[in-house]
């Protein structure tokens, strides 16, 4: 009698191994005008995510993540200049893990000048999406992991409402009228600088 059978090797060629999990992300916390900044990074030092307090889909201190102020302190530096309006432009490495799509929509918001706005039809056309295509050009909009230092909120409506943001209308507005994008609300008080939550310095607020 002769019976089939599936050898061992092939069986185990037939599954699927899970992936390697990531290592801990390296992270710390600055003050900031819109409340308590979460950082991480790889290893390196590159920022894989930028996060405000309450955002949609942001993040939060797991017990593994690694607690390493110092591997930040040029986001630190910039952070705290931009607040004082002293920075337009962000040189720091980012290092973010989205579909290809998400990618080059993220890489588009680079190309927003401080001070300017645009719109989610004019990002589209950057990244070469159909118009059929703008649900999911807002959806990687909103899913962007770097808030601030990648400008997302410089992306508005068509008719020039401010429409959503991960990290609340209220931040949004703050920071296009810090960037001269909106006229200033004179019924608010003067916006500080950003420092580290840690030891409470930065720059004297302007």
């Amino acid at each position: 009698m002769t019976t089939s059978t599936s050898t061992a090797t092939s069986a185990a060629a037939a599954r699927r191994r899970a992936p390697a999990s990531a290592p801990p992300p390296h992270y710390t916390t600055l003050d900031s005008p819109l409340g308590p900044l979460l950082l991480t990074a790889d290893a390196s030092g590159a920022l894989t995510s930028l996060s405000v307090p309450e955002q949609k889909g942001g993040r939060t201190p797991q017990p593994e993540w690694r607690h390493t102020p110092d591997l930040f302190r040029a986001a630190e530096r910039q952070l705290a200049a931009y607040f004082a309006g002293e920075l337009e432009e962000f040189d720091l490495e980012f290092r973010t893990s989205g579909t290809d799509f998400r990618e080059r929509v993220w890489a588009a918001l680079d190309s927003v000048p401080y001070g300017t706005t645009t719109t989610y039809g004019e990002i589209a056309a950057r990244v070469g999406a159909p118009r059929a295509a703008l649900r999911a050009v807002g959806g990687a909009i909103g899913a962007n992991p770097l808030l601030i230092v990648r400008p997302c909120h410089r992306v508005i409506g068509a008719d020039g409402s401010l429409t959503g943001y991960a990290g609340g209308l209220h931040r949004k507005t703050r920071l296009l009228t810090l960037e001269g994008a909106l006229a200033p609300d004179l019924s608010r008080p003067p916006v500080p600088s950003c420092g580290s939550a840690a030891d409470g310095s930065g720059s004297a607020p302007r």
